[in-house]
């Protein structure tokens, strides 16, 4: 499979005109992340998204409170911890049914910079993407603060899924994308599996869009590294949950 045509940097203005906010709904899956969450919504550029959705995962530390004050114009709690891809699915869904028409999502923890939505967004306003992918790796993405062992990680990974898929992705584990709903309502897509309740959900939500041959591009973007602690994923434990779509989807073990 020929590489997917990667998205330059910080679209010009008149790429920029193209996004209508309105169409727009940003989705935030967050869990315990009180002095985070509410950078996070502030930051987001409403001429990019006509709302954010956070969609608090049981937090126990006033998670749903703060982005409501933040802003956030819808705030979804849920009853009991179900994981982030719980948490996705059930903001994504939300989205849909409000009439959105593009999702895109950011992590909860304030590792991205929604001043670059444009980077994810333009290409789908512009006819050329279905999903478009964040990359830390290409040309244009930034890692401040990574450390070593995530840094090799997150560069493994991407050659696992171009096994699985043959795919040519540079970056398979980032939080940051923006995809059109419409993919939701083809059968191939079937986020409602209780499987992908955890990381499962965003390998399995591009790896499917790729076998579905949806047009898949990527997008530089930056994913900052803060000494109070990003990523709540567990080396072994989790890795196995990131890992398990492709194997899954490559062997046809699940759907």
């Amino acid at each position: 499979m020929c590489p997917p045509h990667p998205v330059p940097p910080d679209p010009p203005a008149e790429r920029r005109a193209l996004i209508d906010p309105r169409k727009v709904a940003v989705v935030v899956p967050a869990w315990n992340e009180a002095g985070k969450i509410g950078d996070v919504v502030r930051k987001v550029p409403r001429r990019y998204a006509g709302t954010v959705i956070v969609v608090d995962d049981c937090s126990s530390d006033g998670t749903d409170t703060e982005a409501r004050t933040a802003g956030a114009e819808l705030v979804i709690r849920h009853d009991v911890n179900r994981g982030v891809g719980a948490g996705i699915r059930t903001g994504l869904l939300e989205a849909k049914r409000r009439g959105f028409e593009i999702a895109a999502i950011l992590s909860g923890d304030d590792q991205h910079e929604p001043d670059e939505l444009p980077r994810i967004l333009v290409p789908l306003f512009a006819g050329e993407a279905d999903l478009v992918q964040g990359s830390r790796w290409l040309a244009g993405g930034a890692t401040p603060g990574i450390p070593p062992d995530r840094r090799w990680l997150t560069q493994i990974y991407p050659w696992l899924f171009r096994l699985a898929s043959g795919f040519p992705v540079t970056d398979g584990t980032n939080g940051m994308r923006a995809f059109r709903l419409s993919l939701l309502d083809d059968p191939r897509i079937q986020l409602s599996q209780d499987w992908l309740d955890r990381y499962e959900l965003e390998p399995y939500l591009l790896m499917q869009a790729v076998r579905a041959r949806y047009r898949v591009r990527e997008a530089p973007v930056t994913v900052r590294y803060h000494a109070r602690g990003t990523t709540k994923i567990r080396l072994f434990h989790d890795g196995w949950r990131l890992l398990r779509p492709l194997l899954y989807l490559r062997l046809g073990l699940r759907h």
